[in-house]
């Protein structure tokens, strides 16, 4: 009897086949059997390589995660990688585009459908063209032929926009269907191969002939979808270069929006597909039109509101100078009138009057202190001669004294003064009498 503890492999698998024909005696559910179809899927399949053609690749919104089929000439193996995973890849996953994937095989137990889980994938046959993009990515970056300080604007309101592209293909005809659709302008196109041997220098020469046209404002340099290997044209050295010393600012439209080149990377603008160069090239007329229809409303709204307040601050202006003006010229004729009083003052005339008044108030004064001296001096005279009269001989006389006189009119004050026989007269208070001297007594 065989030791248990120990089994070698061939009692294993006969282990295995024993337990698997024991269950097999009742039925299983359908997540039992999936589950188990996948545990030995996975232990059978643990971690494989698997190359084939991408398919049907899309990135699941919500999680990120990225879901692909790959297929060959006779078959098709659903995949998905996981969203960290997924990042790290260092080429843009796209249909069509022939790859070496690793991972492991399991079931998607809530549908039971059969699914590669990618860990690692990298384009398979395409490994070297990967290798070089990378290269001269990493050292055009290093130039500075990516730096966004040297990416130009586009011109807001071109009027003629160069073309680099082939005339066969449908980028072309996209371009020129948005372009006039959206407005006003004229498309300048130089015909060139876009992809396969020869490819680089023919879109190098259709930009040189573009640039050349004193018109051109703007190029767009492209082509529609296609493999990694189709689009190579546009990841050349030389290429990237010359999209770098344009005169004009470069639109990039390569492929579809997930397609990434070196031209993209270099150029002023990339655009996801050639059709989205042309609306972000060509200004949408109609747009254009409204927004000067809404410009020349603000304008005229803006210069009524200025009109308004301009006329607003000349009628405020010109009251206030108005109320200045009369304020200064009611002061001016104030001053008028002051300097026409000093004139008037100044005149001979004036100055008559005035001195005739003076003349006549000195007048009126003399006269004034002609009467007062008058009176001060007869009042004094009428003293003077009160008192005269009371010292008068006269009074004398009439209390009955007399005054002797001789002829001449002298008083005779002693007797001894006259002769007998001179004739003397004698004034009394009313009268004189005539008299001799008969006898004289002293």
């Amino acid at each position: 009897m065989p030791d248990l503890r120990g089994p070698s492999s061939q009692l294993r698998g006969q282990l295995e086949l024993t337990s698997a024909v024991s269950s097999a005696s009742r039925p299983l559910s359908v997540s039992e059997l999936i589950r188990q179809a996948a545990r030995t899927l996975e232990s059978r399949f643990p971690d494989i390589w698997v190359e084939g053609e991408l398919d049907s690749v899309k990135r699941h919104a919500p999680s990120g995660h990225l879901y692909f089929v790959l297929k060959d000439a006779t078959g098709r193996l659903e995949a998905m990688m996981p969203r960290l995973r997924a990042q790290r890849l260092r080429f843009p996953p796209q249909d069509g585009l022939k790859v070496r994937a690793r991972g492991r095989v399991s079931l998607y137990e809530p549908q039971g459908r059969f699914q590669l889980y990618v860990e690692e994938m990298e384009p398979w046959g395409e490994g070297e063209l990967l290798r070089a993009f990378e290269e001269l990515k990493a050292r055009l970056a290093r130039e500075g032929l990516f730096d966004s300080a040297r990416k130009r604007p586009l011109p807001p309101f071109p009027r003629c926009i160069g073309i680099a592209t082939s005339t066969s293909g449908a980028a072309l005809q996209d371009i020129i269907r948005v372009a006039m659709r959206r407005g006003r302008v004229r498309l300048l196109v130089a015909p060139c191969q876009v992809q396969g041997e020869g490819a680089p220098e023919q879109i190098i020469a259709a930009l040189e002939l573009l640039q050349q046209r004193p018109e051109v404002e703007v190029i767009i340099v492209g082509r529609g979808g296609g493999s990694a290997a189709d689009l190579w044209a546009f990841n050349d050295e030389r290429l990237a270069r010359a999209v770098a010393r344009c005169r004009v600012p470069v639109v990039s439209a390569v492929g579809h929006e997930v397609d990434i080149t070196i031209c993209d990377f270099v150029a002023d603008l990339r655009a996801p597909t050639p059709s989205a160069a042309a609306e972000m090239v060509v200004p949408l007329f109609s747009s254009l039109q409204e927004e000067l229809a809404e410009l020349h409303r603000r304008v005229v709204r803006a210069g009524r509101r200025t009109l308004d307040a301009a006329r607003q601050r000349l009628d405020w202006e010109l009251k206030r100078a108005g109320d200045l003006l009369g304020k200064q010229l009611g002061a001016c004729r104030r001053k008028l009138a002051e300097l026409q009083q000093q004139l008037e003052a100044q005149h001979p005339r004036a100055r008559l009057l005035r001195d005739r008044e003076a003349l006549e108030q000195l007048h009126g004064r003399l006269l004034r202190a002609e009467r007062n001296l008058l009176a001060h001096r007869r009042h004094h005279f009428e003293g003077l001669l009160g008192r005269l009269e009371a010292l008068s001989p006269l009074r004398v006389l009439q209390r009955g004294y007399a005054v002797a006189q001789d002829e001449a009119g002298r008083v005779l004050l002693d007797a001894r003064s006259a002769q007998i026989g001179q004739r003397l007269w004698l004034r009394l208070a009313s009268g004189e009498l005539g008299c001799r001297v008969e006898e004289i007594r002293t």
